[in-house]
Order: structure tokens, then C-alpha cells, then sequence
């Protein structure tokens, strides 16, 4: 279990779904819900007949990473914000954002149908309809605007994307530093060669809302009448950003590379309703937003209890997907 994560118990999801909702309704069944490595989730069954999830942060004396600062508040306004702006998009409806000095930081949602199309994947199903729809469903997001690029709050941000991006590869390299976290070259190689590439970033001019961890397991999908998986959900909105809608294809196409998938699903749904040209400065910019991804998942892992002992596969692919990036930015 990641240290971020909190042991929770009955008896506490009651008092949390209490100081959400009141005396009533009363909680009729609850149990954890796998998959995600930062907060504590479960759902909740409640006597109205209601199904909600109950989403608690780390304890404030949880060491983080500099951008999992507020990650429970700012999925909070990630849920407010699509709601308001692109309702079409489908996210769980926010029921409440609670701060306590004892409880700590929690969400409570509505619970979404489905289930996730990483565990539909794995039984063979054909997710080819779901991607294209996701596909679609960044592109609306992606034309929700911000005031400044990069994260809201004390975190990594600039007025122009390539400050912001700068600045983020910046916050992970000095988290490397912290936890003494091994990369493939010193931190100011890594920082000298995103300097060298950042030009190409010049080319943003709009701070687009970004998902940024449209990875499977955030997708959900049930069968309609027809028997065809249709989606049905995008969760865990807590990493949401404003920059580049290139850098959302990079985790619906975790450890491949966009621009060798043309005809995948997801990424000819969204050229249709978003296109771009896939010329030398777009090929340099997904290489740097696979290298800030894969930087962010090698940094955290001593964060999330992660050692290369405990899971040599995942840190060996790790370093060898980084030392690509790292290696084509390089020459």
C-alpha cells in the first residue's frame, strides 16, 4: 500500500460521509476500490438508494511530490470546471470537498456506471468505439481556456507553455533530488537538453484544460443494448493542468508513441475533431511530454513505497523508455 494512501475502515467512511452529507442518508455498505496510488478510495452504498465514492487524501505529514500539493482541492475544481464547461464530458458529479483538521481533505461523488477499460482490455473486449469516443471527449476538453499554463495554486506555472513545462520538469528533478532517486542522466543534463528542445513549445499559445492521466485504468465503458461497449466515464481528474492538448495522447497511449499509431482509435477521432499535422516540432513536443511522464513515474515511486526490488519489471522499463526520450533529445 502506498504511503499516500490512508487505512480506512467502516466506521470512518461513515464519519466522513456524516460531515459530507448530514445525519442522513446512513451508509449501508462500503468497501475499498482498487487501482489508483495516491488517495485512499471506496464506495459507499447509501440508504436513499444512492451509490457514491468517498475519496480521502494523505495525512498533511505525508511527504509529496511538489505538484501533489492540493490534489484532492484541485480535483474538486477539475469536477467543477468540466461540469460547468463541458457537461457532454462524462466525470462523476461532485457531492461534496471537505477539509478538516481531523478528517483531513476527502471527496465524496457520485459513483458512474462501468467499468474500466483497462479490465475490459484484459478480457479481450474490443475497446476500439470507446477510444474513439474518449478521443472526442478530449478534444472538447481541450477547448476549455486558462488564465496561466501549468498547475494552479503554489505549483509549477508560467505565462508562456514553455516556462510552465520548464518549470515542471524543474519540480522533478529537484523531487529526484529529495527522495535520491536514480535517473538515467544527472539532473542538469536532463535540464540542459529540455532547455535546448523548449523552442518548439513556443508553438502553444493557448492554455487548453488537460486531463493528463487518461490512461485505461481511468476510463470507464459498459455495454450498451446493442452489446457495444460505450463510455461512460473520465476519472481521477486530481493531475488536470492547462498546456498543450498533445500532452493528453501521451497516457491514453502509455509506453507507445502517438505518432508511430496514427490509426489508432482514440488519436483519429480526436485529428478529426482537432487536427494537427504531424510535422518535425509536433514529433519533438510528444517526445518531451512522454519524457516529463515518464520522469514523473520513476520519480515517485519511492513516494508511493515503489522499489526496484519490489518491482524490478516496472523500473527497468521505466529507465529504458526515460533513456529513449533522453536519448532522441539528445541527438
Amino acid at each position: 500500500m502506498s504511503p499516500t494512501q490512508r487505512a480506512l475502515d467502516p466506521d470512518q467512511v461513515r464519519r466522513f460521509v456524516a460531515a459530507s452529507l448530514g445525519p442522513a442518508p446512513r451508509v449501508t455498505g462500503c468497501g475499498p476500490l482498487a487501482g489508483g496510488g495516491f488517495a485512499a478510495v471506496w464506495w459507499v452504498h447509501l440508504d436513499d438508494g444512492r451509490q457514491v465514492v468517498l475519496k480521502v487524501g494523505p495525512f498533511p505529514h505525508v511527504p509529496l511530490l511538489r505538484y501533489e500539493l492540493d490534489m484532492i482541492g484541485a480535483e474538486a475544481r477539475y469536477l467543477r470546471l468540466v461540469a460547468a464547461r463541458v457537461p457532454a464530458v462524462p466525470v462523476p458529479p461532485l457531492l461534496h470537498h471537505g477539509r478538516d483538521p481531523e478528517l483531513g481533505d476527502w471527496l465524496l461523488t457520485g459513483l458512474l456506471p462501468g467499468r474500466t477499460l483497462w479490465d475490459l482490455s484484459q478480457e479481450g473486449a474490443d475497446t476500439d468505439g470507446v477510444r474513439a469516443e474518449l478521443g472526442g471527449a478530449l478534444a472538447a476538453l481541450h477547448r476549455v481556456t486558462g488564465e496561466r499554463y501549468g498547475y494552479e495554486g503554489d505549483r509549477a506555472s508560467g505565462d508562456t507553455w514553455r516556462d510552465a513545462y520548464t518549470a515542471m520538469v524543474g519540480d522533478l528533478l529537484a523531487d529526484a533530488a529529495d527522495w535520491r532517486v536514480p535517473l538515467p542522466l544527472p539532473a542538469e543534463r536532463i535540464a540542459e537538453l529540455v532547455r535546448r528542445h523548449a523552442d518548439v513549445l513556443d508553438a502553444v499559445r493557448r492554455p487548453a484544460l488537460l486531463h493528463f492521466d487518461g490512461w485505461a485504468g481511468n476510463i470507464l465503458a459498459t455495454a450498451g443494448p446493442d452489446g457495444r461497449l460505450r463510455f461512460t466515464g473520465l476519472v481521477d481528474g486530481e493531475r488536470y493542468l492547462w498546456g498543450d492538448p498533445l500532452m493528453d495522447l501521451i497516457s491514453p497511449l502509455l509506453y507507445r508513441r502517438v505518432e508511430d499509431e496514427p490509426d489508432d482509435p482514440l488519436v483519429r477521432a480526436y485529428r478529426a475533431a482537432a487536427p494537427f499535422p504531424w510535422d518535425a516540432g509536433v514529433r519533438r513536443r510528444l517526445g518531451l511530454y512522454r519524457l516529463y511522464l515518464y520522469l514523473l513515474m520513476t520519480v515517485e515511486q519511492p513516494s508511493r513505497g515503489i522499489t526496484a526490488s519490489d518491482a524490478p519489471a516496472r523500473a527497468a522499463r521505466l529507465a529504458e523508455l526515460l533513456g529513449r526520450e533522453l536519448s532522441d533529445l539528445d541527438s
